[in-house]
Formats: structure tokens, C-alpha cells, sequence
């Protein structure tokens, strides 16, 4: 079998995490690189030894796979026409930053004749797919807390500009909106109370969502809650027992009355594996050599920016949102 050529479309961090990841996947071959600084281009291409593309469309049509590692409000666009070349598509979340550029993308997958997958890493994390496990096999949640926080918006300088992120919320915490999912179904409303605090727009919410299952969950985030660890963290609560995890460090498990308690470590995982970004690149690659669709399709990127676009609206109007 000819080795799957693909090509980054944004050579900033997470691409080149992409990009040592997929160097060591034998099935694969990294071929081309583009981003809009050449600079950038040429040492991404360097260290992988693939070649500049002069611009995304070539890129596009030179190579079987696209991975969209762009910021992101320029998802859309790609993501659109790399689909619509039939190409197979990895693109970064979120999938889109409104809900009409998500219904777009949403259509031109479901056209397109290629796997498509959206990089919501945390699924594949050993941390919360042990969670998950956990509560399908051995223990029904009945409500939870979540929280993912950031300790400022100025570092890099690009996290404070709504116009390339797509909102506070579309950045890391758009996450957690699809963790929800993931651990506890879907959601059947939600109602968020924001505030403005620091910078230019709403930077700290508080949600509470209702689930299909019966489960009730409150989710907040804030923009400036200094670097205090753990900034990202689950709590799950079932009968006589609470589930915690620790960003993906660690997951413990206390049961029963007495106050006993197991903790699971991650620690030992190297951080590609531990934040699940070794696993969602192998799938991406499994799901293109077996023809098969990808574990995180792009509904479950339109589901994720439908949840975040519905808590922006629910600050603006005070009212719930059903689904």
C-alpha cells in the first residue's frame, strides 16, 4: 500500500505537535507545509522534511489528507474546500466559530468522499476515556461539575482577539462543551449567566446544563483566574462516590462512607500520549486505511460549537436554551 501523503495547513505549535506525531506513523508520509509566514513554513518543513506549498489550495490538491491547524476563525474556509476536494480532513477545533460556517462545513463533509475528523483530543486522553469507561461500566452519574479556566488572555497575544479565536469560549473551553457530550450525552437545555471583566469581551461564565439522561451539570470558566492547577477539571458525583480528575494527570475514585479513595496516575505518559494527541492522529490514520468513519465526525463538531454558540446567546437574552 502507497503511503497516505498529508499535508499541515499551520505551522504553528499544534501543528508541529501533528507533525511529530504522524513522522513516526509508518503509513503515512508528511509532504507538504503552508502557512502564511514562510519562515514558519520553511522550519516546520525542515524538521519533517516535507515542502513548502506556495498557498493552501495547492496544498489541498497535491496530497490525500489536509490537517487544518490554522487559528481559528479561518477553520471554516479550509476545512470547506479541502472537503469539497474530496480530500480527507483533520481539522483543529473548533470546526467553525458560528453556527452558520458550522452547518457549511457540517454539509461539505457529509458531501465529501473523505474521513473527516475534528482534533477534540481530550476523548482520547487515558484520563477521560477511563472516566467514561467508569461510568458506562461500573457506576451512573447523577450530576457533575466541570471547569476549565485560563489564567490570562495575553500570552500569546493572539488569545485576547475575538476576531481570530471566535470568542473566549471557542478557544480552549469548547473542550469541555464536547466532553460533555462524551461523558454524558446530549443536552437537552442550558442556561449561562456571563460577565466582563478584564478584556474585551465576556470573560467569565457560569452554565448550567439539563442532559437527555436526567444528569444535571454545571460548567463555569473564567478568562483570568490566575495559573492555579488544576485549571481543567471533572467532577463526577454517583451514588456514595465521587469521580475527580486533575487536568490529564490523574483520576480518582472515592466510594463509600468512609472516606476511601483510589487514584489512577498518567503521569508516567509522555504528554502527546497523556493529552490524547498520539491516539487521535492513529485514528484519523485507522479510519482512512479502513475506510471507516471517524471517531469524532464533524457533528460532533457542529454539536460543540452549537453548545457554545448557545451559551453565548443565553448570556445575551437571560433566557434557557433547548435543543
Amino acid at each position: 500500500m502507497d503511503k497516505i501523503s498529508i499535508g499541515i495547513i499551520g505551522a504553528g505549535y499544534i501543528g508541529g505537535v501533528h507533525a511529530s506525531v504522524l513522522m513516526r506513523d509508518e503509513r503515512v508520509r508528511l509532504a507538504k507545509v503552508h502557512d502564511i509566514s514562510m519562515p514558519r513554513a520553511e522550519q516546520l518543513a525542515a524538521t519533517t522534511g516535507a515542502t513548502v506549498a506556495a498557498s493552501a489550495d495547492a496544498l489541498i490538491e497535491s496530497v490525500d489528507a489536509v490537517y487544518i491547524t490554522t487559528p481559528n476563525t479561518t477553520h471554516t474556509e479550509l476545512a470547506v474546500a479541502a472537503a469539497g476536494a474530496s480530500k480527507h480532513v483533520f481539522c483543529e477545533k473548533p470546526m467553525a466559530t458560528n453556527m452558520e460556517d458550522a452547518r457549511r462545513v457540517l454539509e461539505a463533509a457529509d458531501a465529501g468522499r473523505g474521513v473527516f475528523q475534528v482534533g477534540h483530543n481530550r476523548r482520547f486522553a487515558p484520563v477521560y476515556a477511563r472516566l467514561r469507561q467508569i461510568l458506562l461500566e461500573e457506576h451512573a452519574a447523577h450530576s457533575a461539575h466541570i471547569k476549565m479556566n485560563r489564567g490570562e488572555l495575553i500570552n500569546p497575544e493572539w488569545v485576547g482577539d475575538s476576531s481570530t479565536t471566535g470568542g473566549f469560549l471557542y478557544e480552549t473551553t469548547i473542550h469541555m462543551f464536547d466532553m460533555v457530550r462524551f461523558l454524558f450525552g446530549e443536552v437537552r437545555e442550558l442556561t449561562a449567566i456571563g460577565s466582563r471583566h478584564e478584556y474585551g469581551e465576556v470573560d467569565d461564565f457560569s452554565v448550567l446544563l439539563n442532559f437527555e439522561s436526567g444528569l444535571h451539570a454545571t460548567l463555569c470558566s473564567s478568562a483570568d483566574a490566575s495559573w492555579l492547577f488544576p485549571f481543567e477539571r471533572v467532577e463526577v458525583f454517583c451514588h456514595h462516590q465521587t469521580i475527580v480528575t486533575r487536568e490529564m494527570e490523574s483520576l480518582t475514585i472515592s466510594e463509600g462512607l468512609t472516606g476511601q479513595h483510589r487514584t489512577h496516575s498518567m503521569q508516567q505518559l509522555s504528554k502527546e500520549e497523556k493529552w490524547g494527541y498520539l491516539q487521535e492522529d492513529r485514528a484519523f490514520v485507522d479510519a482512512i486505511v479502513d475506510e471507516t468513519e471517524a471517531i469524532i465526525t464533524a457533528r460532533d463538531g457542529y454539536k460543540s460549537v452549537e453548545l457554545v454558540d448557545a451559551c453565548y446567546r443565553s448570556v445575551e437574552t437571560r433566557e434557557r436554551i433547548a435543543f
